[in-house]
């Protein structure tokens, strides 16, 4: 990410643990074994039709009925969970990270199997936890009918004696083979509507932990009034779950042309369509102030916030001009800010003009429009 306006102490996401470009370029020597494997189940039940680039695998069960599945976790907001003490929360970060997902591509969401790695056994830290889970089965309407308990004191650290811990849910939803939604008919002209995230969700952790709580060295505990609670309450703020208001849109015989669950790598999540498009971004709503702390203590460009962040939007419903007011509509009954952000344009690149902002992106790398 070079070129980025920077501390010194904090160049950029890369330079702070994540290195999302070599990322993808390593995982080249995994898919190389792993993506072979669609091919095993050709012409059976459980032959692969939708790959997880858009961000849920799809498999089909049969000629009306197709499986959706997806495996997420928390990442590093659990090392803030593991500082303030507090683990009710996490667990609503799981079970969104993965329904969210699904949503995507048109499938309800049926079950989530938990996958918890702890240092240290300990019954209470355990029934926290579930209370979280359980919360989020219910905001998602989903069942956790299973899940997988280790215990890993040899591979796990925390930032406390005994308190290291991962959590890890693989979540499942059905979907009508007509009923798919991964891009294909997206046109130049559709709107696209982003809807508020409640916060960080559960991405770019590690460069916000190590410009707040690294850099500017700010306490957990201590309350900002530009927060209006303490710090670390703000960073366990759980992920926003969108489940409900887009089961209703399904309902609603709208003609949604695709979803974008806005995770790593902030609104550069719209380009995983299945047609080459682009988009200009007309309006972008004001984030939540805890972006503006992230980006004023760690001295971040623009640019730099929204390769990482979701930066207040959440997620993003692509459709046409004419039931734009039904989604917003739909929206404000959940209680949810929706705002029409811009419109899609033909364009074989994939760019995003962030018009507000002066930025154009492509190759989930952002730079000022008269360059």
């Amino acid at each position: 990410m070079a070129g980025h306006k920077v501390s010194k102490n904090i160049a950029d996401y890369a330079q702070a643990g994540v290195d999302t470009h070599k990322a993808k370029e390593a995982l080249g020597g995994l898919l190389k074994w792993i993506s072979p494997s669609c091919a095993l189940r050709r012409g059976k039940a459980g032959e692969v039709v939708v790959k997880s680039g858009y961000y849920a695998a799809v498999i089909k069960l049969t000629d009306t009925l197709w499986l959706a599945l997806t495996t997420d976790g928390v990442g590093t907001k659990l090392l803030v969970a593991e500082k303030v003490g507090r683990y009710d929360t996490v667990g609503i970060d799981c079970i969104a990270m993965n329904v969210n997902d699904l949503i995507c591509v048109g499938a309800e969401p049926l079950a989530m199997l938990d996958y918890l790695a702890v240092q240290k056994l300990d019954a209470s830290f355990l029934e926290e936890l579930g209370r979280g889970l359980y919360r989020g089965a219910e905001l998602a309407g989903i069942s956790i009918p299973g899940g997988e308990l280790a215990q890993l004191p040899e591979m796990l650290q925390g930032t406390g004696e005994g308190l290291g811990f991962d959590l890890v849910g693989s979540a499942v939803g059905i979907v009508s083979p007509d009923r798919v939604i991964v891009g294909r008919d997206i046109q130049e002209g559709d709107v696209l509507i982003g809807l508020a995230s409640s916060g960080l969700h559960s991405n770019g952790y590690t460069l916000a932990r190590k410009v707040l709580l690294h850099k500017a060295g700010l306490s957990l505990e201590q309350g900002y009034p530009e927060l209006g609670r303490t710090l670390g309450e703000e960073l366990l703020e759980p992920t926003r779950i969108y489940v409900k208001p887009l089961l209703e849109l399904f309902g609603s015989g709208l003609h949604i042309k695709a979803l974008f669950h806005i995770t790593g790598d902030g609104l550069f999540n719209l380009t995983r369509t299945q047609r080459s498009v682009g988009y200009i971004i007309e309006f972008l709503p004001d984030p939540p102030p805890i972006f503006s702390m992230i980006q004023r203590y760690g001295d971040l460009a623009d640019k730099e916030m929204y390769e990482v962040f979701n930066m207040g939007v959440g997620f993003c419903v692509a459709l046409p001009e004419n039931e734009v007011s039904r989604v917003l509509q739909i929206m404000q009954q959940h209680d949810i800010d929706a705002w029409r952000l811009g419109y899609v344009t033909e364009d074989e690149e994939r760019k995003i003009i962030l018009q507000p902002k002066g930025l154009v992106g492509k190759h989930n790398i952002f730079h000022n429009l008269s360059r």
